[in-house]
């Protein structure tokens, strides 16, 4: 947006804002995101939806509803259906990746939890992508993470529309 509140008019497509590098950028690192994700599932004996499975797990409390995930939710949030759900949750609860706890108030709820060694071992093999993440970081001003904050958070709610 400009100083006067009205929207800026988008670039042409082949310069270095345009849509075509955002898409070409936005590829990249979603290719990159997703190798790290096929090497860590590898290195823990696990699928790709385990993974995916346990960052929707560890991101659950993160969210607006700030509650802990539940075997319902997390189908819906991978387009999974309830027996791939029950079958991928079986594999982490035996791998010691996750717990179900049945929720206090009612019996019939079943919560999920990222469970604490899990979560240490994920925390040691994503290090050097949290390095990373902080040295980009750094080379950016408050005003300007401000700015890339604004479009990540716009992005994911578009992608949450496409679903």
């Amino acid at each position: 947006m400009s100083g006067t509140g009205a929207p800026t008019p988008p670039p042409p497509d082949d310069s270095p804002t345009g849509l075509q590098s955002f898409a070409v950028l936005l590829r990249r690192m979603n290719g990159e995101f997703n190798r790290i994700a096929h090497e860590f599932a590898d290195a823990q004996g696990l699928h790709l939806t385990d993974v995916q499975a346990l960052i929707a797990i560890l991101d659950a409390g993160a969210d607006a509803a700030g509650e802990p995930m539940t075997p319902g939710r997390l189908r819906k949030r991978l387009n999974l259906t309830s027996g791939a759900v029950t079958a991928c949750l079986d594999r982490l609860e035996k791998a010691g990746h996750v717990r179900r706890v049945r929720a206090a108030d009612d019996r019939r709820v079943v919560h999920l939890h990222y469970e604490e060694t899990a979560r240490g071992v994920a925390r040691e093999y994503f290090r050097p992508l949290a390095r990373g993440t902080e040295a980009a970081r750094s080379r950016f001003t408050a005003e300007e993470l401000g700015v890339v904050t604004r479009f990540l958070t716009e992005m994911n709610r578009e992608l949450s529309r496409l679903r």
